[in-house]
């Protein structure tokens, strides 16, 4: 199969002319004449990520997060990210990255699934479909079945659905919550949305302590899931995607790893 052909079904699924305008989206290695005959599904393009999917024989890395944000000026093995290019370079690998596309397109719906949310509308509106729905990144709705819990079951619940370790609350009390604010990835930047939705508790990641203690004194409890506790399940959604629709292809994943340890 021609690397071309695999682009297209990314890019029907969660198409490029969704990312924000500061991301850096799509093919970023590779020929789109290339035979691509295994792919290797990850989070991060990290040093790790590259050496497995190179040792199992990929031909095609998959990534939620891009390696390359900005300008790259010079590829060089002493630079971090030039370093990891040079590497799939060297190895015949392509490299492809949907990221703010596929929070858009995907992310939220899957993650409010997961959650037991029922969405009501997206927590920052980008953009309109066709039919003048609106889509954007996160998202805010209501506990399935009208149904409301304290803030400590339902954090344990998050916890215990997206398979971590631990999650941070920031909260003065253990209050009932019904309406869900979601961000997964990095929300600071949105808490005055999950404000301004009304939410009883703002669900993102990344957040630090003024950010934290800033929206408890606003009455907005928030439960830090992290980054990657919210976003890894991107990886078994494109494990079953490319598997269901394009099943000649061999479908390899990074394993489960969150990236610290707790003492």
């Amino acid at each position: 199969m021609r690397l071309k052909e695999i682009t297209e079904l990314f890019e029907r699924e969660f198409p490029t002319s969704m990312a924000m305008d500061w991301d850096n989206v799509g093919l970023q290695v590779g020929d789109l004449s290339q035979e691509i005959k295994s792919v290797y599904v990850a989070l991060d393009a990290t040093d790790e990520v590259i050496e497995h999917a190179i040792n199992a024989g990929a031909d095609l890395l998959i990534t939620h997060h891009p390696l390359i944000f900005t300008t790259v000026n010079r590829v060089v093995a002493d630079d971090m990210v030039g370093r990891r290019l040079l590497k799939m370079i060297e190895n015949h690998m392509a490299y492809y990255a949907m990221h703010t596309n596929f929070d858009i397109a995907a992310m939220g719906d899957i993650v409010a699934e997961k959650m037991g949310v029922k969405v009501s509308a997206p927590l920052e509106p980008t953009g309109e479909y066709a039919d003048g729905k609106p889509f954007g990144m996160g998202f805010v709705g209501e506990l399935v079945n009208d149904s409301a819990v304290n803030l400590k079951e339902f954090a344990d619940s998050v916890r215990d659905n997206f398979g971590l370790s631990h999650v941070k609350i920031f909260s003065g009390n253990d209050k009932i919550v019904k309406r869900i604010a979601c961000c997964p990835g990095s929300g600071k930047s949105v808490v005055d949305l999950a404000l301004e939705a009304g939410a009883d508790v703002y669900v993102t990641g990344d957040i630090d302590h003024h950010t934290g203690i800033d929206a408890v004194a606003m009455n907005l409890p928030i439960i830090d899931a992290g980054h990657y506790g919210l976003e890894h399940i991107y990886i078994e959604y494109m494990v079953k995607l490319i598997r269901d629709n394009l099943p000649e292809l061999k479908v390899m994943e990074e394993g489960f790893k969150e990236p610290f340890w707790i003492d």
